[in-house]
């Protein structure tokens, strides 16, 4: 029940009405028995300063953000986290009695929804398709969580260069190679034991892979692949995936996951991930039905 000592949290985002982060920390709270709250704003990159602002003077615990405003948050903040200074982008702001921290905690989100399964990253070999936001949170935990290899496969446009020297800088096991050579995601995928799609292609309506059905055919009973996208519950990746016998994951896990992380952040307690992510299925199953 809300009431006097209810402590509110929220996400900055625009849109924000869509998100499924409402139910995933409102759900937590209601688990836990936490007095807390969690709405959705809608705001932009301009009502950024007045939100922090607000956040300070009203006391409010913590948020969340989307892109752009995981990065146009970082020089409003009084401190970000290694690993958010890595990325240049914040997911989590925590209220520290008026000091605001921001932190990244989408990478870890994904590493946290494979060791639910008792899958480490540690010494393995890891391929990723694409190196936007996601992707590179991704690439940071597992040379956090200690990859052997992490394959990272980037279109050749104007920023490929720069974005190879970023990701390489971070790991001498980070290797970017060009998206268009087929023959070697190929051979990456023979290499690794875990495959992870963290490209847009596949989302909502879309019928595509992001890799050819021929590279497809190199996955195998032993691979791990996932997909960031949760929204179809299986993307056309995952389904072909399956079709080779691999074990698959879509992007519920880590959308949770990376929850989980901010609420221990602003509760010092643990989400109660498992019922969460039977909510957020439902609620997801839903929306493809309507």
């Amino acid at each position: 029940m809300i009431d006097g000592h209810t402590k509110l949290f929220g996400l900055l985002a625009h849109p924000a009405a869509h998100s499924l982060s409402p139910l995933i920390h409102n759900t937590s709270f209601k688990v836990t028995g936490i007095n807390g709250v969690y709405l959705a704003f809608d705001v932009t990159s301009d009502g950024l300063p007045d939100s922090l602002a607000a956040m300070r003077a009203m006391n409010i615990g913590g948020f969340n953000l989307s892109m752009p405003l995981k990065t146009d948050v970082i020089p409003l903040l009084d401190e970000i986290t290694p690993r958010a200074e890595r990325l240049q982008a914040v997911n989590t702001v925590i209220n520290r009695d008026g000091r605001l921290v921001g932190d990244s905690t989408d990478g870890q989100g994904w590493v946290d929804s494979l060791k639910q399964d008792d899958i480490t990253i540690d010494e393995k070999v890891v391929t990723v398709l694409g190196s936007g936001g996601a992707g590179r949170a991704i690439i940071s935990a597992a040379v956090d969580a200690g990859a052997q290899k992490v394959y990272v496969f980037k279109r050749t446009n104007d920023i490929f260069e720069s974005r190879k020297e970023q990701l390489e800088s971070w790991s001498d096991v980070v290797e970017v190679l060009p998206y268009e050579d087929e023959s070697m995601i190929a051979q990456a995928f023979d290499e690794s034991q875990i495959v992870a799609n963290s490209t847009n292609v596949g989302m909502a309506g879309d019928q595509s892979t992001p890799v050819s059905k021929a590279v497809i055919s190199h996955l195998t009973p032993q691979h791990i692949v996932t997909d960031a996208i949760y929204f179809p519950l299986e993307t056309p990746f995952i389904r072909a995936a399956k079709q080779q016998g691999s074990h698959t994951y879509n992007g519920i896990g880590m959308l949770v996951n990376q929850a989980a992380g901010s609420f221990l952040e602003w509760t010092g307690q643990r989400m109660p991930v498992q019922p969460v992510i039977e909510a957020v299925h439902t609620a997801v199953q839903q929306r493809q039905q309507s």
